[in-house]
């Protein structure tokens, strides 16, 4: 074990477990590399699940989770049992409610001056939000006080994550050509005509995909769907009446190529959203990342019991929708509830009406993503509202 990244005291220390597979790893890593990079102080993130960390930071991948390893200033260490002897951040982020270690809540408690805690939410458009937002909760026992930070949509909230310079490299991405048809040439997505409609698609399971695939094989208009490796590929493998689908194949069927892609890590993934002009995406870090992409997208939402997530859902179309064209924001509503099962109609019979809208959607998405790069960022909001805890602490 390497004795400086063991007993080095970080200004920034996240816990992540791993619930929404990629989603929850992939908020907290980015996260992590904003704040190191910002700050300049050292950011150390514990996650249980290395192969998951593993896929979205190569350099992971390649070290010993025993040992851990630095990456743009982010130590990266496996949460394991039993949790090893560490001095605890200056700030400690527990993400998406997991449960600090005990003996890390002992080690908080005994430093003479204690961590700001923080319980970093779930992102979500409800109302309730704002209310919730920054609260404080005591410990039962313990010296110490959790406050409850919410990332949302507005400036009651806690912010959108958005590193500094992002909204910069999206747009010279974009402004080049040449280099987006190199970027696409380079995985094999060349020689399409040039009327295609380019979708990516990074999804879990979804039973009725078949219907959509065969409506966009029999379109008017040449789609060429770009799927990472993800939970979905399965079901696309059978509507397309094929046993198994592996990264580099390319299939025809009718107007629709389906090109799939190797699994990437998180600056690939965004010019994989950069290079298309509808994203399907899921959970939380995909879904902020194409809503940054400024173009139209299709989420489906993490399924909660009871169907509270349609709840989450709902509440994102309304604050998304507002000042859309009316007839546009129905068929974006359609399909988003059509997508995630909410709904009698099937995705390949909502898609027709979403296709004729895309046009109108396009200029809405880029609004709503200039309206959003407006305002302060998840890091920003959160280094300041720690800074006001720990001087009113003192």
């Amino acid at each position: 074990m390497d004795v400086r990244l063991q007993h080095e005291r970080p200004k920034w220390e996240i816990f992540c477990q791993v619930v929404d597979n990629f989603g929850d790893i992939g908020v907290c890593l980015r996260l992590a590399r904003d704040l190191a990079d910002r700050d300049g102080k050292r950011v150390r993130l514990w996650v249980d699940d290395w192969a998951v960390l593993g896929r979205l930071c190569p350099a992971a991948a390649a070290a010993d989770p025993a040992r851990g390893v630095e990456v743009d200033g982010v130590v990266l260490r496996h949460w394991v049992q039993p949790f090893p002897d560490v001095v605890p951040g200056e700030i400690v982020i527990e993400a998406f409610a997991c449960e600090l270690p005990e003996v890390h809540l002992q080690a908080m408690a005994k430093l003479a001056e204690r961590p700001a805690w923080i319980n970093l939410e779930y992102l979500s458009a409800e109302d309730w939000v704002a209310g919730c937002h920054g609260l404080a909760s005591p410990h039962p026992r313990l010296p110490l006080v959790k406050h409850f930070f919410f990332p949302g949509f507005d400036e009651a909230s806690g912010g959108l994550p958005r590193e500094t310079g992002l909204i910069g490299r999206r747009e010279r991405f974009r402004s080049d050509p040449a280099g987006m048809a190199a970027w696409r040439a380079e995985r094999g997505l060349g020689s399409l005509a040039d009327d295609t409609l380019w979708i990516s698609l990074f999804a879990y399971e979804q039973a009725a995909l078949a219907g959509l695939l065969e409506a966009w094989q029999q379109g008017t208009r040449p789609v060429a769907l770009l799927v990472p490796e993800s939970r979905i590929l399965g079901d696309v493998a059978a509507g397309l009446g094929l046993d198994a689908l592996h990264a580099g194949q390319r299939i025809e069927r009718g107007r629709l190529t389906t090109c799939v892609l190797p699994f990437t890590d998180q600056a690939g993934y965004d010019a994989l959203l950069w290079s298309c002009a509808l994203n399907f995406v899921r959970g939380e870090d995909s879904f902020v990342r194409a809503q940054w992409a400024a173009v139209p997208l299709v989420w489906q939402i993490y399924a909660q019991q009871d169907d509270a997530h349609l709840v989450k859902l709902e509440a994102f179309l309304a604050r998304y929708c507002h000042g859309l064209e009316e007839g546009a924001a129905a068929a974006l509503g359609d399909f988003w509830r059509a997508w995630n099962g909410a709904d009698d109609i099937a995705p390949g019979q909502a898609w027709h009406a979403l296709e004729q809208a895309l046009p109108v959607i396009a200029g809405h998405a880029r609004c709503w993503s200039d309206r959003l790069a407006s305002t302060a960022d998840l890091a920003s909001r959160l280094t300041k509202f720690c800074f006001h805890i720990r001087s009113a602490a003192r």
